[in-house]
């Protein structure tokens, strides 16, 4: 088995530790809140506040962070993985994070030795405390291959993109499909009660058709028509994955205006749903005209 470190102990971070030690994996996690330490370290994982205790002895460092500047603050930043280079270590950033920015982190960890590997991911809290994720990745074949054991023990599903970068723009785009199916399905919702069609009974037809989507089949059925509203990621959380979509539509000097209608009405839900809301909270958003 594998010492892992894992930098990000919030949600999803702590999932994955949790799945990696009952996978039989020594794992070594590190957070910048303290009492996010103690937490998981009540759970019976190991935790330390300096990032030099993690890269000094795993073979592997996950990490699970909020933003792309994070992520560039964790390796690039003073105390950071840059600081404590060992040869042979792969960062495996699981952050819903930008392409350039792992492309720019794995340039300058190569120049270290280690290497790199996106590895966005989608299932939620539930789907990394029960190894249960997708991965969609971004890197090398020899050092996928490399880590695939311990990505094996930490998801169901990994898909091999492309290059380092390629499994971000991955998870940009999966993100933005959600958010704008999660508006279209609030409206096809709206529709049905409207015209006296119970909206169970319309989302079972749906999910037999073309119509279906993951909003459909999941987000709708788990988590909406039944008041849960308890996925475990917030409104602020998936504001920023749209705010990172309509940026690379940006840089990548594309005009795509479903896109851009979709990312002006996540970003006016804000007006009126709370960063701390669950995601799926946007099907309450009445837009202004």
């Amino acid at each position: 088995m594998a010492i892992v470190g894992i930098v990000g102990l919030g949600n999803m971070g702590r999932g994955m530790a949790l799945t990696l030690r009952r996978k039989g994996h020594r794992v070594i996690g590190t957070d910048a809140d303290p009492s996010t330490r103690e937490a998981l370290a009540a759970e019976g994982i190991e935790t330390t506040a300096r990032l030099s205790d993690l890269t000094e002895i795993a073979e592997v460092v996950v990490l699970s962070l909020p933003t792309a500047d994070v992520v560039e603050a964790v390796v690039s930043g003073r105390g950071g993985i840059l600081d404590h280079p060992r040869a042979g270590l792969v960062v495996v950033d699981t952050t819903s994070s930008h392409p350039e920015t792992s492309r720019s982190v794995a340039a300058r960890l190569a120049e270290a030795g280690m290497d790199f590997v996106d590895a966005p991911v989608s299932g939620g809290p539930k789907g990394a405390a029960t190894g249960t994720m997708t991965m969609v990745l971004g890197g090398d074949d020899a050092v996928i291959a490399r880590v695939e054991p311990i990505l094996a023990d930490m998801s169901a599903k990994r898909v091999h993109i492309g290059p380092v970068g390629a499994g971000h723009v991955c998870k940009i785009v999966n993100n933005l499909l959600c958010a704008a199916h999660l508006l279209t399905g609030a409206e096809a919702m709206r529709i049905a009660r409207a015209a006296g069609v119970e909206p169970e009974r319309l989302l079972e037809g749906l999910n037999a058709g073309s119509g279906r989507s993951g909003v459909t089949l999941v987000n709708f059925p788990t988590w909406i028509l039944n008041g849960a509203f308890d996925s475990g990621f917030t409104m602020k959380l998936m504001r920023k994955d749209v705010r990172l979509a309509a940026q690379l539509i940006d840089e990548l000097g594309l005009d795509l205006p479903i896109a851009a209608e979709a990312a002006r009405l996540w970003a006016e839900s804000a007006a009126t749903i709370g960063d701390a809301e669950d995601f799926n909270r946007i099907v309450d958003l009445r837009p202004s005209r």
